[in-house]
């Protein structure tokens, strides 16, 4: 697993970093703006969004949003349960916390290719 490690902290600073500049404009834009009126009435609408996720810049950002705070959520609750519970469980409870962020990157690729 050691030999893994280096690629796991680049995931896991990659997803921080989308979660901390996507993430505060995203909810920026839809949890205040829109719902305050700033924006446009058709700002958000179903076709505008829609043709944005479909463009190829637009599907790229969509699985980079998805699928790289995944490795980073699973990252921090392998250090959690490090902390807590020691350095024996680490290597089936590490594994397990990497796949699920593996099959949750795979699934937002795949629903991202389908749209």
């Amino acid at each position: 697993m050691l030999k893994l490690e280096p690629i796991l902290w680049g995931l896991f600073g990659a997803g921080m970093m989308v979660v901390a500049f996507l993430y505060p404009g995203y909810l920026l834009v839809t949890g205040l703006a829109q719902p305050m009126g700033v924006l446009a009435e058709d700002a958000l609408s179903y076709a505008r969004v829609l043709s944005l996720a479909t463009h190829p810049l637009g599907r790229l950002v969509l699985v980079v949003a998805i699928a790289l705070p995944l490795w980073a959520g699973a990252h921090h609750v392998r250090h959690v349960a490090i902390d807590f519970g020691g350095i024996a469980r680490d290597a089936w409870f590490g594994s397990l916390c990497y796949a699920v962020a593996l099959a949750g990157s795979a699934l937002a690729v795949l629903a991202v290719v389908r749209l």
